[in-house]
């Protein structure tokens, strides 16, 4: 009988215990929300960000191979050159996307 009020009362919370978890609880959902609310006001910064660096890794790379054929910046053979590979570009990421979807 002592064995089972042992186990008994080791499952039972004081009230001070009760507050103490429950004030912890309150915490981590505080910090969880503070956390969701910080993804939601900066997605559109970090978004914004990985495009203009989208854009300037494109350009780095349209520059680079334009140059190989030794085309310079600013002229107009160095903008077809780097038009067709954009064409390119888009062509690899329509046959990534078909086989992403088992099309291919």
């Amino acid at each position: 009988m002592t064995e089972a009020r042992t186990k008994a009362r080791f499952l039972q919370y004081t009230a001070d215990e009760t507050q103490r978890i429950g004030i912890g609880a309150a915490l981590v959902l505080a910090v969880v929300m503070a956390l969701g609310l910080h993804t939601l006001v900066s997605a559109p910064a970090i978004r914004e960000a990985a495009q203009t660096e989208l854009a300037r890794i494109i350009a780095d790379e349209d520059r680079d191979v334009c140059g190989q054929f030794g085309l310079r910046p600013g002229t107009s053979a160095f903008a077809a050159c780097s038009r067709e590979l954009a064409n390119v570009r888009q062509k690899q990421s329509d046959r990534d996307q078909a086989a992403a979807a088992g099309i291919l």
